[in-house]
């Protein structure tokens, strides 16, 4: 059984995504800027090879976990 090359594509997308989203979680909780940096590239990535919309949704989940980790962090320094 072997499948076509757009199908290992939209695969590697999909995963590239969900590993996104995860880190995107991560940024959250621990060094908001390199998994949120992450997370937006994995996005980014995942959308441009085929996973439109929520490859693109988990580079903005991304960036939205980074600006949230970085204002915890603040708070709780503060």
């Amino acid at each position: 059984m072997s499948y076509s090359t757009s199908r290992q594509n939209v695969t590697a997308a999909r995963i590239c995504t969900i590993i996104a989203f995860v880190f995107a979680g991560l940024a959250v909780l621990f060094w908001p800027f390199i998994f949120g940096l992450v997370a937006v590239i994995l996005g980014l990535v995942g959308g441009f090879m085929g996973d439109r919309p929520l490859g693109f949704y988990a580079a903005a989940a991304g960036a939205v976990g980074a600006v949230l980790g970085i204002v915890l962090a603040a708070a709780l320094l503060s």
